[in-house]
């Protein structure tokens, strides 16, 4: 499969909150292995482990290789993290097994390149982005790693949409999501914006001084 990674992982006989909190206290992290038409599977990993792909971002449309001592090694998709509500660490893990030839909903991150070479920006246009996930259906085998959305033909005003996006083949788009939907924009200058803003209201103000001046025509 596509985006295969790693992940050393080690299996619990015992499943609840006692057994839980048992693996942690050992220092490692507790999960579970959902879907594929089987029994749920108890596992535990190292925390560290988690942390990294964490940071290292696009974790959700990334397939990993659960591999434990003696069994057969799972591909799954990072489901869900619950994080410490205090130290932001792990405390446990969500896998949901995935088979090639099975579509799943993903979310793929997007990635924009070109920024340096956008004409909009250069004149002092913003990027305002409005999505930077995608949820998609697609293969297992074929999840992209991430789309991404070329600004470098970009002036201020105009959009980039799903349309533009560049490794889109061989997905859908989730439900309730259209083809034309904007996923990010170059916005005027803020600074021109307030001038313009301040310009109309001394222009206003001045006219309504003139207008109350004692022998003013009135129309």
């Amino acid at each position: 499969m596509a985006n295969l990674t790693t992940l050393a992982v080690s299996t619990r006989a015992k499943a609840g909150k006692g057994a839980a909190r048992a693996t942690r206290r050992e220092g490692l992290v507790p999960a579970v292995i959902y879907g594929g038409k089987q029994e749920p599977s108890i596992i535990a990993l190292d925390p560290r482990v988690i942390m990294k792909e964490l940071h290292r971002g696009g974790w959700s449309s990334r397939v990993y290789n659960l591999a434990a001592e003696g069994a057969e090694p799972v591909a799954a998709l990072i489901r869900d993290v619950q994080l410490h509500p205090v130290t932001d660490a792990p405390i446990h893990v969500d896998f949901q097994r995935v088979a090639a030839g099975t579509k799943v909903h993903v979310e793929v991150s997007i990635a924009f390149v070109g920024e340096e070479k956008s004409p909009g920006i250069k004149r002092g246009g913003v990027l305002n982005v409005v999505r930077h996930y995608i949820d998609v259906q697609a293969d297992p085998a074929n999840i992209p790693e991430h789309f991404t959305a070329d600004l470098s033909g970009l002036d201020i005003h105009d959009n980039v949409r799903w349309t533009d996006l560049k490794g889109t083949e061989g997905v859908v788009l989730g439900s309730g999501q259209a083809a034309d939907m904007v996923i990010a924009s170059i916005a005027a200058p803020t600074i021109d914006a307030e001038m313009e803003a301040e310009a109309a209201a001394k222009a206003a103000a001045e006219a309504e001084a003139a207008a109350a001046k004692p022998g003013a025509k009135k129309k």
